[in-house]
């Protein structure tokens, strides 16, 4: 009894959560191909990477490219198995020899039409043996770069398996950097290095202030290198916390526009990162203790500059609906008499 075959499909969607974009870089590596041969495989339409596998072939295809984030499927493949209908190879005996030059079909190795033979495909116009020249080229290159899976031998294809594996994995977390405007930092993690950043300021501004009474240049000069230096970290955690969101780290600009940057400072404080890795790399490690207390040191002066502000508000208001009630404006029980004995 035949084994059955199977086949892996792609429609060109990518997996839920992964960008289109990152699918599409992990499907060049994988396949050794340029960027324009990746971009056909998403045009719309199903397209099969691979057939006639068997059933442990196929769960590894299919296992490296969802790895990858490409959304593929993997199926039965029916038309592997053995047929009775003539073929180029073996044609009908019975037929007349005129019957079967005309009837003699081929497929177009890039788009996959069925069509009389011919030097050039129908469908998508490819000259065919320029193509396969090609492809066999990029195959012999892909070859020689890595480790070659299965059969080496196997006629070139612009669909064909992985020539290794799939390459350098994603790290789980990424890698936490203070001075660069790479990678990401989430919610907590932003405050905390704020709390960081301010906690050290204190002694630098005392350095700052000692330095004045001995020189006001030298105090001047201290004064712009701190402010230099925590433009440079405020800039840098700014985007990688906006990278954490999945922008582009360019948007951080909008906090020096009135009104929008102060919704957008919100924003960032309370907006969560994506799941999982976006475009800007792997999400940033857990929270440790000491990021978590660092944060909630940076929130205790922000709700005591709203109590001061709510507080004296409140009491004002109080004091304005005293004033204004009518109660407080009805005279006393004894002010006639007393204003008797004046008249006296």
């Amino acid at each position: 009894m035949t084994e059955a075959r199977y086949k892996i499909i792609f429609d060109g969607e990518p997996m839920p959560g992964v960008a289109l974009e990152t699918v599409k870089d992990n499907l060049a590596r994988l396949f050794k191909s340029d960027a324009s041969r990746i971009e056909s495989l998403f045009g719309g339409r199903s397209v099969a990477l691979k057939r006639d596998l068997l059933e442990a072939e196929a769960d590894k295809y299919l296992a490296a490219l969802l790895k990858a984030g490409a959304k593929v499927r993997k199926e039965q493949d029916s038309s592997s198995g053995l047929s009775l209908l003539a073929t180029d190879d073996h044609p009908d005996p019975a037929a007349p020899a005129s019957a079967q030059d005309d009837y003699q079909t081929m497929d177009c190795p890039k788009c996959g039409h069925t069509q009389p033979k011919s030097a050039e495909c129908q469908a998508c116009g490819v000259i065919i043996e320029k193509y396969l020249a090609r492809q066999a080229q990029l195959a012999d290159e892909a070859v020689q770069a890595s480790t070659t899976i299965g059969t080496v031998g196997e006629p070139a294809s612009p669909y064909a398996p992985p020539q290794a594996q799939v390459g350098e994995s994603l790290p789980e977390f990424g890698e936490l950097k203070v001075f660069s405007l790479q990678g990401r930092i989430g919610r907590l993690r932003y405050l905390a290095w704020s709390t960081v950043m301010m906690l050290a300021f204190l002694p630098i501004g005392i350095l700052i202030f000692s330095s004045s009474v001995l020189s006001e240049t030298v105090a001047a000069i201290v004064t712009v290198l701190v402010s230099l230096a925590v433009i440079a970290v405020s800039v840098c955690m700014g985007v990688q916390r906006v990278h954490d969101m999945g922008w582009s780290g360019w948007l951080w600009l909008l906090n020096f526009v009135p009104v929008i940057g102060w919704v957008f400072s919100l924003l960032m404080l309370f907006m969560p990162g994506t799941a999982g890795a976006n475009r800007y790399g792997p999400p940033p490690p857990p929270n440790s203790r000491a990021v978590k207390v660092l944060a909630c040191l940076f929130l205790v002066p922000i709700m005591g500059i709203i109590a001061a502000i709510a507080i004296p508000a409140y009491q004002d208001y109080v004091m304005r609906a005293q004033l204004e009630s009518p109660a407080s404006f009805e005279a006393p029980a004894e002010m006639p008499a007393i204003q008797d004995q004046s008249a006296q």
